[in-house]
């Protein structure tokens, strides 16, 4: 009787443990399955990207979704009176482009772009090429 009792406990014990480990596995492979699609549609943030003087950064994030690659920036001068300056070099369709955009104080900006591979920035201060920072690969 105590040998049946026994097994019919460790039975119980083995029988409940699988099902609190069912919930908990599936749960654990839902959130591996997630962050993998996540990490397959996200390229993250990035910055502070200084001007070589440091009187001007960047920063912001860059993601992908869909065809299209997203990056949203954010430029900061400290000193003012004269404008800093963001650079995005990018690969696309089989050729390399630039451009830049410049501010005075503060600023929030974005751009897209289909079929883009690759993307580097740099930061520059007083001038669209005076005190450049290094460049750096964000997607």
């Amino acid at each position: 009787m105590r040998k049946t009792l026994a097994i019919a406990t460790l039975a119980g014990s083995i029988a409940v443990t699988g099902l609190a480990l069912a919930p908990a596995a599936q749960a654990a492979a839902t959130q591996t399955a997630t962050a993998a699609t996540q990490s397959a549609t996200t390229a993250g943030n990035w910055g502070k990207f200084f001007s070589s003087d440091r009187k001007a950064y960047t920063f912001g994030n860059t993601f992908k979704q869909g065809h299209y690659v997203y990056t949203k920036w954010y430029g900061v001068d400290k000193k003012g009176g004269k404008k800093g300056w963001v650079w995005f070099e990018y690969y696309q369709n089989g050729g390399w482009h630039k451009f830049n955009r410049a501010w005075d104080g503060k600023v929030v900006s974005s751009w897209k772009g289909k079929g883009i591979k690759k993307i580097y920035t740099f930061t520059c201060w007083a001038g669209k090429f005076d005190n450049c920072g290094k460049k750096y690969r964000i997607y």
